[in-house]
């Protein structure tokens, strides 16, 4: 497990997301690689009007949308830098 936040997001065309994590480094993650079916919640990401409206959320250290959808941000990071999340289960 990283625990280590999203800072900052710019939503690109294709649903993809330009992010910075706490500890500066910088990736971009193609969302579909986590999102594999566009049901309830993540329905309406498949909007890019929608899509791009992607925040912040400090409190959470993730990227969320209006209608409450976010993303792990361990799962961000391991596809941002390549390195796979660690689980309780790898240990």
């Amino acid at each position: 497990m990283f625990l280590i936040g999203v800072t900052r997001v710019q939503p690109l065309p294709n649903r993809n997301l330009d992010l910075t994590f706490e500890d500066g480094f910088h990736g971009i993650v193609e969302i579909d690689r986590i999102v594999k079916n566009y049901t309830g919640v993540f329905a309406p990401l498949l909007q890019d009007e929608f899509f791009r409206q992607v925040m912040v959320n400090t409190e959470l250290g993730t990227v969320v949308w209006p209608n409450g959808a976010d993303l792990c941000p361990d799962v961000l990071y391991s596809q941002a830098t390549g390195i796979p999340v660690t689980t309780s289960r790898n240990l």
